[in-house]
């Protein structure tokens, strides 16, 4: 059977390829994907290429239905709605891999369930206790999620900082006890009043280099930064005395860091709402336009973006 996919290509950009797939294997099953998120990942191996360091695969945020079984497969039907898969409409795997979406009226497109197995594991790694301070340095897709997740942890402060002023409105409206343009004219002032209030986590969330200088300036002594965004490269500064100094515990939440499987719990938190992806997911493309929208997110060409998904229905 042919399907559509994705490939990247070497320097930059990509294009849609036509491949075939078999019938599943003896304990697999075979999924008909549907729908499938474009990550940051993806952003970066759209610009740099197939052939970087840090290549992502086509697609992994995926959305499906089981469509076949192969032999001795049991506990899974026919029609069954599952996680994982990327931009190709097939894939077969093996049953023991499936996660199971409980029956929900969302559409698939805010079923993208692997970037909230990362926030699970993102708030595993900050290690909170009930009334402590926290920071959000960045209100991206990814920021935004960890928001709504963090809400309901009892929080004394929930302080979200971003460049953009309609994704902090977003950080509010998701349960921000505060939110601040770390553009502003007034924010050196700001970020001078942030250093006295003791933040104990602080969550990195923007995968750039001012965004550590901004954590790594307002935890408090002897508080932890999460370093939750990946920054795409080979090579980030800190001052280590300052790191030294002020005794900074730091982790790394990068999905190698998780403490357990992070696929249950994320699915638990979109079934019952804690995270909510319908206000995130802001641009649905079928798989044909994948290229040229791609190109255009790239290059700053798409207002308002904060989350992309791929419609793969025929």
């Amino acid at each position: 059977m042919k399907y559509k996919n994705i490939r990247y290509t070497p320097g930059g950009g990509a294009e849609l390829v036509e491949l075939s797939i078999d019938d599943p294997k003896p304990g697999e099953v075979q999924v008909e994907n549907t729908a499938c998120g474009i990550c940051s990942w993806d952003l970066q191996t759209f610009r740099t290429g197939s052939d970087s360091g840090f290549a992502a695969p086509p697609g992994h945020e995926g959305i499906g239905y089981v469509s076949k079984l192969g032999a001795g497969v049991t506990g899974v039907e026919v029609g069954q709605r599952v996680v994982g898969g990327g931009f190709g409409r097939f894939r077969n795997t093996p049953v023991t891999r499936l996660y199971k979406v409980p029956d929900s009226n969302l559409g698939d497109q805010h079923w993208i369930v692997e970037p909230v197995s990362c926030v699970v594991t993102g708030i595993d790694c900050c290690e909170l206790k009930a009334g402590q301070r926290l920071a959000m340095v960045g209100c991206g897709f990814m920021g935004l999620m960890m928001i709504q997740g963090l809400r309901g942890f009892g929080a004394d402060q929930l302080i979200a900082l971003d460049i953009d002023d309609s994704r902090l409105k977003l950080a509010q409206e998701f349960g921000a006890t505060e939110c601040h343009n770390v553009g502003s004219d007034d924010f050196d002032s700001v970020k001078a009043d942030l250093r006295t209030r003791g933040i104990d986590v602080v969550v990195d969330t923007s995968g750039a280099q001012p965004g550590l200088d901004l954590a790594t300036d307002i935890v408090k002594r002897a508080g932890l930064i999460n370093l939750f965004g990946w920054m795409k490269g080979t090579v980030a500064t800190f001052n280590p005395s300052t790191w030294h100094g002020k005794a900074i515990t730091i982790v790394n939440s990068s999905p190698g860091a998780q403490k357990r499987d992070p696929f249950p719990p994320a699915i638990r938190l979109i079934q019952n709402g804690v995270i909510d992806l319908k206000p995130l997911v802001t641009h649905v493309v079928p798989i044909n336009e994948y290229s040229s929208f791609m190109g255009d997110v790239t290059s700053g060409g798409v207002p308002d973006y904060i989350k992309g998904v791929v419609s793969l229905s025929a």
